[in-house]
């Protein structure tokens, strides 16, 4: 039985997260594992590099599965896409992968986004894919805040209170803030990078770097709120919508080639 790594694309806007939910709840995971129903009957289940939660995006998902037949990449990509639509989810490469495989236990790192966008006037083309706050903010301040961050630290502070992780501890290997001219404003971007990220982690951080950027905390606060290890001390909870899965790396890239 061939196994074959899926890239996945999605806008999480109508979704209650990529987790099957059940009670009539749509998700990701389900949208595409009734597109592999339609391809070869029965039940599907695929697993993905990162659980991502309700109304959050992807542009670089990776998923795996397993079929019956042997498919050619490009054609099952094309089958998918096509019983995909209308939903906002699209398959931007298949790979043939070896049965051992996973596509979130063999990842090695996973990279995530942010898009927050300061302008007076409310977003119209972005709405619902990026955090709108109506001031700029400073941008050499957040990333003086971020570079307290950097490395392996205990991220209680900056961890849901139900993640279910069984440490608290994680290396951060980046955390780049650039900003941007948008139209009638600016865009800022967060670019994160970690083997792995603890429930709600990057909102709370770009939350609180949103706090630092607006003048609100001095930047040597997000190392006093780290080392408190008090979920009480971390600034507050981005929403959802600016965060994108970005990319997944593994020890040699299945979409290569």
């Amino acid at each position: 039985m061939p196994r074959y790594a899926l890239k996945i694309e999605y806008d999480g806007t109508p979704f209650a997260g990529w987790q099957r939910q059940g009670q009539g709840q749509p998700s990701v995971q389900e949208a595409v594992e009734t597109a592999l129903a339609r391809l070869e009957p029965g039940p599907h289940t695929i697993a993905a590099a990162g659980r991502t939660d309700a109304g959050v995006h992807a542009t670089g998902q990776v998923a795996h599965c397993d079929l019956a037949r042997d498919w050619q990449p490009f054609r099952l990509m094309e089958a998918l896409n096509h019983h995909l639509r209308p939903q906002p989810v699209a398959v931007l490469a298949v790979a043939v992968v070896p049965g051992d495989f996973h596509a979130r236990f063999s990842a090695v790192e996973r990279r995530y986004s942010f898009r927050l966008v300061a302008r007076r006037a409310p977003v119209t083309h972005d709405r619902g894919r990026v955090w709108q706050v109506q001031n700029p903010l400073d941008l050499q301040a957040m990333r003086a805040g971020a570079a307290h961050l950097i490395g392996q630290h205990d991220f209680t502070t900056f961890r849901a209170a139900l993640c279910q992780a069984k440490s608290p501890v994680k290396t951060l290997d980046e955390i780049a803030v650039t900003a941007a001219d948008y139209p009638g404003g600016i865009e800022y971007r967060f670019a994160l990078r970690a083997r792995s990220f603890l429930h709600n982690q990057v909102r709370s951080i770009v939350g609180t770097l949103e706090r630092v950027g607006a003048g609100a905390w001095a930047p040597d606060r997000v190392r006093a709120a780290l080392e408190a290890r008090d979920r009480a001390a971390c600034g507050p909870v981005c929403p959802p919508q600016g965060l994108y899965l970005a990319g997944v790396g593994y020890p040699a890239d299945p979409f290569a080639g």
